[in-house]
């Protein structure tokens, strides 16, 4: 009985490996594809291997049009990497990388992945904070320039993006709150125990708005170039790595609307008007102009 599990779990993985070898070859023929696109039609390219959305077309994008001379990537919050913003860059691209998650059940499994010996990953559980995150890549030689840098909390994006020192990514990829709009700039209250709501309304508190995280990237010298087309994903590029192919773009030009429902539960089964729900972030008092 035991060899005929340890036969169906051996096999699964062969059969699982072979998959993600077929999809990472098509990757290969999908990317020449990408020269004949440019900042305003990436979106029109469906490109989604390993990513939740059409992120993997815009990296390879991206990578293809910057001169990234470290191909090191650090990502947190990627709960099991079957899906995540750096997998396809690790596989195909031969990138190394840095990847965290706050679930000791995520990270064990990714260990148990064949992606993890093949490649030069580094898989770490922690809850980031702003209080540990330079902490953490410090310790994990993470620091100067690195080509990729992906951040998804649910939560306190903001903060840490405000607060990271030890790395100077090219790009950056960090989730925002379009539930509030492309023209305030917002983000949840810092607390270091952030924990978003599992269901209702509540659980659309949580990040930053797309013009708070365009106003702090400016600051620490980084351009909004695009956002994903499902309207979660914000996309930018370190200001001296800026090139005729790649080009700051406002928050109002990039801003598209997510089509999450993620507020539906089993008492709530209807669309719920856009407006209303900035009104209730709003008067929910847990956000802030920043």
């Amino acid at each position: 009985m035991i060899k005929k599990i340890l036969c169906k779990i051996l096999f699964f993985n062969f059969f699982k490996y072979q998959i993600n070898k077929i999809k990472i070859n098509q990757s290969i023929n999908l990317s020449e594809n990408l020269n004949n696109k440019n900042l305003q039609n990436i979106n029109d390219f469906n490109f989604s291997i390993f990513s939740q959305f059409n992120e993997d077309a815009i990296i390879q994008f991206l990578i293809k049009n910057l001169d990234i001379k470290k191909n090191f990537f650090v990502e947190f919050g990627v709960e099991n990497y079957e899906e995540a913003n750096t997998r396809l860059l690790l596989e195909k691209d031969n990138w190394q990388g840095l990847i965290i998650d706050s679930c000791e059940k995520n990270i064990s499994y990714i260990k148990k992945q064949y992606y993890y010996w093949r490649h030069n990953l580094t898989a770490l559980r922690h809850f980031v904070t702003v209080e540990n995150i330079n902490y953490i890549l410090k310790k994990n030689n993470c620091t100067g320039d690195i080509g990729l840098l992906s951040i998804d909390t649910d939560g306190n994006d903001f903060w840490i993006w405000k607060e990271i020192k030890e790395i100077k990514p090219i790009i950056l990829i960090i989730e925002y709150n379009a539930k509030l709009g492309n023209t305030k700039s917002l983000s949840i209250k810092y607390t270091s125990n952030f924990k978003r709501a599992a269901r209702g309304l509540n659980k659309l508190i949580y990040g930053a708005s797309l013009k708070a995280l365009e106003k702090i990237s400016k600051d620490k010298g980084y351009s909004l170039v695009c956002v994903n087309k499902n309207g979660n994903n914000a996309f930018f590029v370190r200001q001296d790595y800026l090139n005729r192919s790649i080009f700051e773009q406002s928050a109002e030009v990039c801003f598209k609307m997510s089509g999450f429902r993620e507020y539906l539960d089993d008492s709530e089964q209807k669309q719920i008007d856009d407006e209303l729900i900035f009104n209730h972030l709003i008067q929910s008092g847990k956000f802030i102009e920043v």
